[in-house]
């Protein structure tokens, strides 16, 4: 046993070229799983099962005597440095099955969005109009759309005018706005535009739009709806800085992103008693699995609000 984990060391640094903390932390994780096994009275790779396997997994999440409890990360990394070395020996022809195969690493804790509170995105919203000028009509518009809309950043700079309708169309009613938005694999969908976004928009289509467009130096970029200071298409990473920009003149020291905005659009909704699926379709999601992740934010809400409010939730 000792000698097959040997030869796979050998093998990540020889003919892998691992780095030496990757490879650091290859032998303390084979080095533990060698103790486990010996533990258990196995000393050969052919006595090792799936069984056993799981259970090194279950007493790495639960920790022992010596060692604290792992983190799912920490516990995946582990596994899978135990998973390749089987793998190897039964390539090597050290071992005839492989028991690691089926066993998976354990996945990480889903990260829950972060969601800002509504106070913090109309702090960010109002500093973002500021001064009246072109670039800030844009900005207060481009911020406003991501907020109402939860369209995502490349789905907002890729927007051409033709995409918005309904919005400064004579006879047409500007309540009926929308949006077509492109998202990821080529889908298409169309969104409403809240009276916010539509006035944010028709503001800066009126006089901020066209004093950009009259700086262009080309025709390239005409269609685009939100131009930069020279007269083409804005880039995402400069749409980002918009955002974050007008967050540290709102003084809201939370980590933004575009996608926060996206975040608080679908909490938001959900908050106020929208149904998981239509916000799905908002949002383009292809399954109402990935947004229900979002429910999970408003759950916590809900629970915490309890806690505070019914006199029945706590002690005391």
């Amino acid at each position: 046993m000792d000698r097959a984990v040997r030869t796979y060391l050998d093998h990540l640094t020889v003919e892998k070229g691992l780095a030496p903390n990757t490879l650091t932390s290859y032998r303390r994780d084979l080095r533990r799983y060698r103790a486990h096994l010996a533990a258990a009275g196995i000393d050969s790779l052919d006595a090792v099962t799936e069984a056993t396997v799981v259970d090194f997994l279950v007493r790495l999440r639960e920790g022992d005597a010596d060692h604290p409890p792992l983190s799912a990360a920490s516990a995946a990394r582990t596994v899978v440095a135990v998973r390749g070395f089987h793998r190897f020996a039964v390539a090597d022809g050290l071992a005839q099955a492989d028991p690691a195969a089926a066993v998976k690493p354990p996945s990480p804790a889903k990260r829950l969005p972060k969601a800002l509170p509504l106070g913090d995105v109309e702090a960010i919203l109002e500093a973002a109009g500021a001064p009246d000028t072109p670039l800030a009509l844009r900005d207060r518009a481009l911020l406003e759309l991501l907020y109402g809309t939860g369209a995502r950043i490349s789905e907002a700079v890729g927007l051409d005018v033709d995409d918005v309708s309904h919005l400064a169309e004579p006879g047409l009613d500007p309540a009926d706005a929308t949006l077509l938005l492109r998202g990821k694999g080529g889908k298409e969908r169309m969104v409403p535009v809240g009276s916010y976004a539509r006035a944010a928009l028709a503001a800066y289509l009126v006089r901020g739009r066209s004093a950009l467009v009259g700086v262009s130096t080309g025709s390239t970029s005409s269609a685009a709806l939100f131009l930069n200071a020279r007269g083409g298409r804005l880039s995402r990473q400069s749409a980002w800085a918009v955002l974050v920009k007008a967050a540290e003149r709102a003084g809201v020291t939370r980590d933004v992103s575009p996608h926060t905005l996206r975040h608080s659009f679908a909490t938001h909704l959900l908050d106020g008693g929208a149904d998981v699926r239509v916000v799905q379709e908002l949002l383009g999601h292809a399954s109402v699995t990935t947004t229900q992740v979002y429910t999970l934010v408003t759950v916590d809400n809900l629970r915490e609000v309890f806690a505070t409010a019914h006199p029945r939730a706590r002690h005391g």
